[in-house]
Formats: C-alpha cells, sequence, structure tokens
C-alpha cells in the first residue's frame, strides 16, 4: 500500500527572482497571490495583466528577473537569470580546486559549490531493466557508492581521476516513473506536463528515468565521470548527452546567450534553501524537484531586433542590467511606474513582467543555466542556446510560471524546447545507502 506523506501546506509569497528583492520581504510574506487578467486599449498595454488585489504596491515592486524557457529566462524552463548576488554563506564551498564534499544531508552540485562550476555534463537515460522498488533502491545504491570512489580526495583509486577530483560534483535524480515503482505518494512521481511551447518537441525528448548531472572546473574530468557512474545503473540507456558551459563574471553574474546579465538573485541562505527548495520531510526530505530544459535560441533572431526593442522584449537595459522602470542593476522592478503616456515602463509582454511571482505565487526556484552549442550538419540550423535546471520543491512552481510565459512572454517566440523533464533529485546521506531513505 502506498504512504500517505503529507506535509504542512507552505506559505507562498513573492519569491526573490529579480533584481533587489530584500530577506525582509522574503521572511514575512505570507499571502498567496494569485493573478487577475486586465485587458487594456492602447500602448503596450493592450494585453496586460495585473496582480490581485490586496497585493502591496511593495509587492509588485519585488520580482522580475530575467529567465526564459520555463517560468523566467530563468525561471520555469529557460535561462536561469536570477542567482545570488548576496554574500555565500562560509560553509558553501566556491568552484575551482577545492573539493566539494559529495555527502551530506543534501547531494552536491545543487547549491554547493555556491558558485556554479564553469563546465557541465548532463546525461538522461532511461533503465528498461530497472521495474521494482527494490531495483531502483539497489541502483540508487550503486550509483552512490561510484560518486563517493570518484570525488573522495582520499580515495586510493585513481584510474578514472588520475590527478584528483578538483572541484567535481555528481547528482543523481530519478524519473516519475522510477519513483513510482517505490512510491505512487512520493515527490517526484508526477509527470511534467507538456506546454503550448512544446509543440515540436518529440516523446523521445521528454521525460527520462534517470538523470546524471556533472559539473567541474576542470571539463577533461567530466566524460569519464559520468561514464563510470553510469555503468553502475544496470543496463542504463542514453536518450541524451549534452555539454555546457558558463561564462566568465564577476561572482555568479554572468551574460546569458543573448547578452543580457544572468546570476542576480537566487536562495542563498540556509533559510531561504529550506523554505523554497528542499524538501522538508517524508522518505524524501533533503530531496528537491528538479525541472531540465534544453532551449534552443534564435539569437540570431533576437538580435536582429533593434535595441530598444530587445531591451522592451526583456524589460531591462542590455548594457547594463537596469530594469526599464529605472535603478540599477540590481534595483527592484517597478511593475507600476508609467511613461506620460500611460504605457507601463516594463512592457506588459516583456518578460520581466511576465515572470513575476506575484502573478502565480510561485516559490523562489534555485535555477542553473548552461550554454550549450551543439554541432549543425550542412543545411542545418545552428543548434545554441541555454540548458536549463530549476531545483523546487513542488513541481507545481515551475507548472504555473511556464505556462504563464507561454502565454504573455514575448520572449519566449526566441526559445524552442528540445528537450524537457523532471526529476526527484534523491536526499543526500551522511551513511548508508544513496536513497535508503526512500523505501522507508
Amino acid at each position: 500500500m502506498a504512504r500517505q506523506h503529507v506535509a504542512p501546506a507552505p506559505a507562498r509569497c513573492a519569491p526573490r527572482w529579480s533584481h533587489g528583492v530584500d530577506d525582509r520581504h522574503v521572511r514575512g510574506c505570507r499571502r498567496r497571490l494569485a493573478p487577475r487578467r486586465v485587458h487594456r486599449g492602447g500602448g503596450n498595454d493592450a494585453v496586460s495583466e495585473t496582480p490581485a488585489s490586496g497585493i502591496s504596491r511593495r509587492a509588485l515592486l519585488l520580482g522580475g528577473g530575467i529567465g526564459i524557457g520555463g517560468a523566467a529566462l530563468g525561471a520555469a524552463g529557460g535561462w536561469a537569470l536570477a542567482q545570488s548576488a548576496a554574500p555565500v554563506p562560509d560553509a558553501a564551498p566556491t568552484a575551482g580546486t577545492a573539493t566539494v564534499p559529495s555527502r551530506g544531508r543534501t547531494q552536491a552540485g545543487i547549491a554547493r559549490p555556491a558558485t556554479p562550476q564553469r563546465n557541465g555534463l548532463v546525461v538522461v537515460a532511461d533503465t528498461p531493466e530497472i521495474t521494482t522498488a527494490d531495483g531502483v533502491l539497489a541502483m540508487l545504491a550503486s550509483l552512490g557508492d561510484r560518486i563517493d570512489a570518484l570525488t573522495d580526495p582520499a580515495a586510493t583509486e585513481r584510474v578514472v581521476l588520475p590527478d584528483g577530483p578538483g572541484d567535481l560534483t555528481i547528482t543523481v535524480g530519478i524519473g516519475p516513473r522510477l519513483v513510482a515503482a517505490i512510491d505512487t505518494s512520493l515527490p517526484g512521481a508526477a509527470t511534467l506536463p507538456r506546454f503550448a511551447s512544446d509543440a515540436s518537441l518529440s516523446d523521445d525528448m521528454r521525460g527520462g528515468d534517470l538523470l546524471i548531472s556533472a559539473y567541474a572546473s576542470d571539463a577533461g574530468a567530466l566524460h569519464a565521470s559520468i561514464a563510470d557512474v553510469l555503468a553502475a545503473a544496470g543496463g542504463a540507456v542514453r536518450r541524451w548527452t549534452q555539454p555546457c558551459v558558463r561564462g566568465a563574471g564577476e561572482g555568479t553574474i554572468v551574460r546569458n546567450p543573448l547578452g543580457y546579465h544572468d546570476g542576480i538573485i537566487v536562495p542563498h541562505t540556509g533559510d531561504e534553501l529550506d523554505e523554497n527548495v528542499w524538501i522538508a520531510d517524508g522518505p524524501a526530505a533533503g530531496g528537491t524537484i528538479a525541472v531540465i530544459r534544453r532551449l534552443r535560441l534564435d539569437t540570431a533572431g533576437f538580435g536582429a531586433l533593434p535595441g530598444e526593442r530587445q531591451d522592451a522584449v526583456v524589460g531591462r537595459v542590455r548594457a547594463t542590467g537596469d530594469p526599464l522602470s529605472g535603478g540599477g542593476p540590481t534595483a527592484e522592478a517597478d511593475l507600476t511606474a508609467k511613461s506620460p503616456d500611460g504605457s507601463y515602463l516594463v512592457p506588459s509582454r516583456s518578460h520581466v513582467r511576465a515572470a513575476h511571482p506575484s502573478f502565480t505565487g510561485s516559490r523562489l526556484m534555485l535555477r542553473r543555466g548552461y550554454a550549450y552549442s551543439n554541432a549543425a550538419g550542412p543545411g542545418q540550423e545552428p543548434d545554441d542556446g541555454l540548458l536549463f535546471m530549476c531545483f523546487q520543491r513542488e513541481l507545481d512552481d515551475f507548472v504555473r510560471t511556464q505556462r504563464r510565459l507561454d502565454e504573455t512572454d514575448d520572449l519566449m517566440t526566441f526559445a524552442t524546447p528540445t528537450a524537457s523533464a523532471s526529476f526527484l533529485i534523491v536526499p543526500g546521506r551522511t551513511d548508508g545507502a544513496l536513497g535508503a531513505s526512500l523505501g522507508r
């Protein structure tokens, strides 16, 4: 019989997706925010939305980061244009040569290291031979042992990584089929729906049984490490593999493939991660729900727009990162600000407005965005874009935001999903086998 894991209903508030949201608002906001559509005539307000009545002007100001492809060009399936600009806790290692501990309450490669490594390799695979709970748990235990062997700096085995692990992290997630094989009531058993923007996405590029993602400053460590771990997965068959890279920048802030700033604000403190990202209790406590979206970007089409139009689509100034409502790159986007002719300074179909959390009541997602570039054959269109991953306590946080973006975000016309899936990132472990808590 499936066990029922009932967690307290979490409080919802306007997440710190956008530039300039302060911790006092995040901790204090406890109202669920609901959207209300308002149709206006003329200007860029022809199709507009405003938050539900009762939402304070302060709440309107908070939010508005740029992400793409799923909840913000970096929110629910697209470029994660929001990462932490705030000081990083001392306990969180930074990318480089320092070893990142693989063991802990949560897996490495999500919130640690605090600054994501420059290089990544993501594999989505199927495990057709694994059909039972015992089979899933045995596979996870084997994967955990291999990850320990690769990432432990004191390990004597150095066949795969003769120079040591450096800052290598390897993260494991299981798809809805494997989650349901353990217990249909576990978080992650629900499948990611097909979105309006997924019209051209083939079925074989949707979903998957197993996610293995590896990140390191040394790109040379990734392929051999992934192959070694995947070999422990018991007949796993790759669906797709994607190398990816983050550009150089100051701290976590980089420019995305469209040339706009990425990496401004995400949950960064332990309290914020606990409230928004990590599953709080039950067998999956310490885990999280991951959504991964590979987005081919029409950089040529976007680049052909006049600069002023590009800024209007995004809602920010490309050169500086400033919101169109004024202020510096970390200033609050004022969604109520209007020009003398009555049009919104942050346009009604801009990404900043479309992704604003007051319209969906979603929690803050922890987002990671990496650029990718796949070789194109003769006569083929370039395949360049963004590999986006976000982590949240509930899948619905992503789903609501992505549906809104598909409906009202002009930036989505420049993004084509080519892969889409959701996974339960299993809890970390301090002792015992990886994933063992899921079977309790």
